[in-house]
């Protein structure tokens, strides 16, 4: 398995190569008992949204990775996939603006997860 951090960078490049737009990765360490990161992203539809998440459970797999917890609902407002230190959050455009994770964390240090040599694909 890879680091939380290694496995949040590749998510957040998984839903960025699916067409989620504003991804962004936030570190928690030292300010939730939740989760080390959060990856948040916006999707268009309820179908790349869910064709997203499978992009990403696929990858967990590759890296022996389960979901502890997928929330998921058929319209696709909100998809949650929890992997425990990597919380992973695909919103509509709606939803993401209402409940504003990227305010809540705004002082999480957001991690630039497009530098080349980060990740497991380096």
């Amino acid at each position: 398995a890879c680091d939380g951090r290694t496995f949040a960078i590749e998510t957040a490049r998984i839903a960025a190569a699916n067409r989620c737009e504003d991804v962004a990765v936030l570190d928690l360490r030292g300010l939730s008992p939740l989760a080390d990161f959060f990856v948040l992203g916006t999707g268009s539809s309820a179908r790349q949204m869910h064709a997203t998440l499978d992009r990403l459970r696929e990858y967990a797999r590759t890296v022996d990775r389960a979901a502890f917890r997928i929330a998921d609902t058929s319209d696709a407002v909100w998809i949650l996939a929890d992997y425990v230190d990597v919380v992973v959050h695909l919103f509509d455009a709606a939803h993401r603006e209402y409940y504003d994770l990227d305010g809540l964390w705004d002082e999480a240090p957001r991690i630039d997860w497009t530098e080349p040599g980060e990740g497991a694909d380096s």
